[in-house]
C-alpha cells in the first residue's frame, strides 16, 4: 500500500481546484491583472488595521471565548438588527476563523459518511470540498442560463432531496453566477426544508452586494428562531479583510455549544485582535464598504459592455456578488481557455471547469477592483477576441 493511498479517500481525493492551479501558473507574471480569485485591490482600511494593532499593543495574545468576544458577538447582533430588522440577540453568533470555517462547521455539524448535501450549481468548489472532506455527497442540481441571466428551478432542487438529505446548501448572490434568489424563492425552500426536517446552511456572503437594492432578500427576513438554518458570512469581501480569516455563524441557540465544540476542536477560536478589528469594521465601515459597492457596480458594466460589443461572448449581467460567468463562442475547455488567456494578455481568469457544473466552458471573472484596472484588463480581453 502507497502513503497516499493509506489515507482517508475523503481527504485523499479531493479534487485539486482548478482556480489554484491557474494562480500557481501565473500569479508572478508582470503586468498580470488578477481576476481570478473573490478579493477586490484595496488593502484593509486604516481604521480597521488600527484596532487589531491597538489590541495586539495592549497585550491581547491570549485564549479567548470559543464563540467570539462578547463585543463582538453583540457587534453582529447590532449590525443584523440595523440592516436586516432582526431581534437583537448576541447569543445567536458566533466567531469563526473565515467564512470557509463558518461553512465546514455548518455541514460538520449536519453531515457525514451515508448523507447527502443538495447544493445550486455552478458553485464555488470550496462548498462542494466541504460536503466530501465531512464524508457526505454533494449533490448538484444544474442551474439553467440564458440571455436573460440565471435561473434556478425550484422543482428540479426539491426533486434532488431523498432520505439521505441532510441539508440544502443555498448560495444567494451566487458565486459564480451572480444569480440572486428573490423572496419568493427563499421562502418556497425554507417552507420545504421545515416540512421535511432538514436544514439549510445559508450563504449569504455577497448578501449587500447587490445592485438594484440595499440588499438581497434574506432568509433573515423569514426564518423563526428556531428554524433549522444556520446563515454563514464573513468578514473578507464588505471591508477587504480576504487575508485576516476571519466569519460568522447565526444559527438557533440550541446547537451554540456543538458550535463552540466544533470551534475548540479545530483552532480554539479567532485571536482577540483580529476580532477588536472586525468590531471596528462592523461599527465604521459604512462608508467604506458603500464606495467599494459604487466600485464594484461601475466596474461591472464596464466588463460586462466591452465583452458583449464583441459578438463574441454570451453573458448574463450580474443581479449580485462581484463575478461575471461568461462563455466565449468556440471555446469549450475553460481551463485550456484560461491558461492561454493569462499568457497571452495577462488578465487572470477561473475556468468553470472549477465549479462542478455542465456550463464548464464558461469563465469567471471578479470584477471588484479600480474600474480604471477593469477597463485596461475589458481592451486586453477585447482585443485577444479581435484576433480570434
Amino acid at each position: 500500500m502507497s502513503i497516499l493511498s493509506s489515507l482517508r479517500p475523503g481527504a485523499a481525493n479531493l479534487d485539486e481546484s482548478d482556480i489554484v492551479a491557474i494562480v500557481n501558473h501565473a500569479r508572478e507574471m508582470p503586468g498580470l491583472i488578477p481576476l481570478w480569485v473573490g478579493e477586490g485591490d484595496l488593502p484593509t482600511p486604516s481604521f480597521i488595521v488600527d484596532a487589531a494593532h491597538q489590541s495586539l499593543v495592549a497585550g491581547e495574545t491570549f485564549y479567548t471565548w470559543q464563540s467570539g468576544i462578547p463585543e463582538l458577538r453583540q457587534g453582529l447582533a447590532d449590525y443584523h438588527q440595523t440592516h436586516y430588522g432582526i431581534a437583537n440577540d448576541p447569543q445567536r453568533y458566533f466567531v469563526t476563523g473565515s467564512g470557509m470555517q463558518a461553512i465546514q462547521i455548518a455541514v460538520q455539524s449536519l453531515a457525514g459518511a451515508g448523507d447527502e448535501v443538495v447544493m445550486p450549481t455552478p458553485v464555488w468548489p470550496n462548498i462542494h470540498a466541504a460536503a466530501q472532506v465531512s464524508g457526505a455527497t454533494p449533490v448538484h442540481v444544474e442551474m439553467d442560463f440564458s440571455e436573460n441571466g440565471w435561473s434556478l428551478d425550484l422543482d428540479r432542487l426539491f426533486d434532488a432531496v431523498s432520505d439521505k438529505t441532510r441539508a440544502i446548501f443555498f448560495n444567494s448572490p451566487s458565486n459564480p453566477t451572480g444569480w440572486t434568489a428573490s423572496a419568493e424563492e427563499i421562502r418556497a425552500v425554507l417552507e420545504f426544508a421545515r416540512a421535511r426536517g432538514i436544514w439549510i446552511i445559508a450563504d449569504e456572503v455577497y448578501s449587500r452586494f447587490v445592485y438594484d437594492a440595499d440588499r438581497a432578500p434574506s432568509f433573515y427576513d423569514i426564518i423563526d428562531p428556531d428554524d433549522r438554518v444556520m446563515l454563514v458570512n464573513t468578514f473578507s469581501k464588505n471591508w477587504a479583510m480576504t487575508g485576516w480569516r476571519a466569519g460568522w455563524i447565526c444559527a438557533p441557540q440550541e446547537i451554540g455549544q456543538v458550535i463552540e465544540n466544533l470551534v475548540q476542536y479545530s483552532t480554539s477560536g479567532v485571536p482577540v485582535f483580529t476580532q477588536r478589528a472586525v468590531c471596528s469594521a462592523l461599527r465604521d465601515g459604512e462608508e467604506f464598504f458603500a464606495m467599494q459597492k459604487q466600485r464594484a457596480l461601475a466596474s461591472r458594466d464596464i466588463l460586462c459592455d466591452g465583452l458583449l460589443a464583441t459578438g463574441k461572448v454570451r453573458l448574463a449581467r450580474p443581479q449580485g456578488a462581484f463575478y461575471l460567468f461568461f462563455e466565449i463562442d468556440g471555446h469549450v475547455d475553460s481551463r485550456d481557455l484560461a491558461m492561454r488567456l493569462v499568457d497571452e494578455t495577462a488578465v487572470g481568469l477561473s475556468p468553470g471547469t472549477g465549479f462542478y457544473t455542465n456550463h464548464s466552458q464558461f469563465l469567471r471573472a471578479c470584477f471588484m477592483r479600480d474600474p480604471a484596472q477593469i477597463q485596461v484588463a475589458t481592451d486586453r480581453l477585447v482585443d485577444w477576441l479581435s484576433h480570434q
